[in-house]
């Protein structure tokens, strides 16, 4: 391990095993760590506040960086950017919960590291900035993209309530940071966002953006670091499966039919089937008539719902792993063995896949980390899900999938994509004694504007300057379609329709 010592963006000192190093004086701290990277290419890097060296946890840097596409640093309220940037960027990544381990690419220069090997795929592609923080801020959010797992990890530091005061960027650095890692229309939106919402014109700080090329094209393969996590995550590779079904007897046999040719079986397979008839009483047969190669536990009831039928079907996990399943996915008979060779190598508590639909092509072909969390495709350990569950706000609307991932994120779980294994998504129609659910929304005048399902997870795990760049955002898609003479009238039924959803909002 190689630790960078630095103050007033400066390095002061350079330690190898407690032992300094020669370092060359010119280089600034950015520069420094590439060409210590050089030096010891095998080696953990680390850079440390000056400030800060007391509070090093050192003995929890193997369970931190179990990996080498690990980036992690730490800083307990200051950040290099202000919450501006979230006007132009409404991921989940930028709103980060401190207190557990986090995914952003938000960084710091307070303590932090990465393997050699990682940052040397970046040499000669990413300027080494005079300003660390910028530096290290491009380098994640251009490595996430690319694969490398970036974290606010609050075990860096023994003593978690002290911060540090860092550099805090410039409106000029903002438009800068904006357009060299976003789309050009970024720019525009954001000084949109300045005027409108903050009442100020930094004319000059995006005259001067305009100058800065493109960074979210760099061609980086960080393939060639290879990953083998030192965590142990999976024990008894002990797997059980949740499967809520309403109306699909047919599509939930041939799910059945896949679980049951699994080269490593599932422990139990837990189905809930929904009829919400009085009268009703399952049609499922071939689960009592038909023998199964693990345990069948079948749940019938008149209430109808995913949300409910998964918290319901939680309650009887016994195994170490869980697979959230859907009634209308096919799938290969290695899927839960390799997921557990993937979940071992990577260290990492929840999965969720590729699944695809007939002829539809592979986009993300990446294992990164992912802002999405599929309730039908994902494997998670059980003991992360322990004291959380589906919102029943949220039941036959939208956003019920982000949600119980942002649950677990803000545990310390973070969700890892796999392009593989993939899962066929059938879509299946719906069951024949489904029908459409009716909100009391439904019944306003003036309709809801986003759907205040939707409303309720950005006012749940966004900041308030995401959302209110969301709504201009949201503006600009309305106004497309209408002729300039109608954009008054456009804003005005807007306002409407976002006040009510506000008002479902706080209901829900």
């Amino acid at each position: 391990m190689v630790i960078i010592y630095h103050q007033h963006n400066k390095v002061t000192k350079v330690c190898k095993d407690e032992i300094e190093i020669s370092f060359k004086a010119s280089l600034n701290i950015a520069g420094t760590l590439i060409a210590v990277a050089r030096q010891f290419p095998f080696e953990r890097l680390i850079w440390c506040h000056i400030d800060v060296e007391k509070n090093v946890n050192w003995s929890a840097f193997d369970s931190v960086f179990h990996h080498d596409k690990i980036m992690a640093s730490y800083n307990k309220s200051e950040d290099y950017f202000s919450e501006d940037l979230g006007y132009i960027d409404n991921s989940i990544f930028i709103n980060v919960n401190r207190n557990v381990l986090y995914p952003t690419w938000f960084s710091s220069s307070a303590l932090g590291g990465i393997s050699a090997q990682a940052i040397l795929q970046f040499e000669n592609k990413i300027k080494p900035y005079k300003s660390f923080d910028y530096f290290l801020h491009s380098l994640s959010k251009i490595g996430m993209s690319k694969g490398l797992f970036c974290y606010s990890e609050p075990k860096l530091v023994l003593d978690q309530s002290i911060s540090i005061i860092v550099e805090k960027a410039s409106t000029r650095r903002l438009f800068q940071f904006v357009k060299e890692h976003y789309r050009t229309r970024w720019i525009f939106i954001l000084l949109l966002n300045f005027v409108i919402y903050k009442k100020h014109f930094p004319l000059w700080s995006f005259l001067l953006s305009l100058i800065y090329k493109k960074h979210n094209k760099i061609d980086i393969d960080l393939d060639v670091v290879k990953v083998q996590s030192k965590l142990k995550v999976a024990g008894s590779k002990t797997m059980d499966v949740i499967i809520p079904t309403i109306g699909r007897k047919s599509y939930l046999y041939d799910v059945l039919q896949d679980l049951a040719q699994q080269t490593h079986l599932p422990h139990n397979v837990i189905i809930v089937e929904q009829n919400p008839s009085p009268e009703s009483t399952s049609e499922l047969d071939y689960l009592t008539t038909e023998d199964w190669p693990f345990e069948v536990k079948h749940i019938f009831t008149h209430q109808s719902g995913a949300c409910n039928a998964r918290n319901v079907a939680a309650k009887h996990i016994s195994s170490e792993w869980v697979f959230l399943s859907d009634d209308d996915i096919r799938f290969d008979k290695n899927l839960i063995y390799d997921i557990f060779c993937k979940v071992e190598r990577y260290g990492i508590t929840a999965v969720t896949t590729s699944c695809l639909q007939k002829n539809q092509k592979l986009v993300f072909k990446t294992i990164h980390q992912t802002h999405i969390f599929g309730s039908g495709t994902s494997f998670v350990k059980t003991s992360a899900i322990k004291d959380i569950s589906f919102a029943m706000a949220l039941e036959f609307g939208y956003g019920e999938d982000f949600d119980f991932g942002m649950q677990l994120r803000n545990k310390g779980f973070e969700v890892i994509y796999f392009p593989e294994p993939s899962i066929l998504h059938l879509k299946a129609p719906v069951g024949g004694f489904r029908t459409k659910h009716q909100f009391p929304w439904q019944k306003e005048k003036i309709q809801p504007r986003p759907s205040p399902t939707i409303m309720y997870v950005k006012q749940k795990y966004l900041t308030q300057k995401q959302i209110l760049g969301y709504k201009l955002v949201l503006f600009f898609k309305i106004i497309i379609k209408e002729s300039p003479f109608k954009w008054f009238s456009a804003y005005k039924s807007l306002e409407q329709e976002w006040d009510m959803s506000i008002k479902w909002f706080k209901k829900l």
